[in-house]
């Protein structure tokens, strides 16, 4: 009876996160450690694996529109 109890209300909160991020239209990001600015968290420049993703997606997007 416990583990249904807790299963239920674990299932209600994910739902009124999910609400939440429905309406707010704003994505659940990872946290920058604690100790930092919230300054020092924003990347300016794309790393590496996303630029190359980015491209590649590019040149996929070409060839589907031919």
């Amino acid at each position: 009876m416990m583990f249904l109890m807790t299963f239920v209300v674990m299932l209600v909160v994910i739902a009124i996160m999910a609400v939440g991020v429905i309406f707010g239209r704003r994505a659940i990001k990872g946290s920058c450690g604690g100790g930092m600015d919230k300054a020092a968290c924003v990347c300016i420049e794309k790393c590496d694996k996303r630029k190359k993703l980015d491209a590649q997606q590019a040149v996929e997007g070409l060839s589907n529109q031919s």
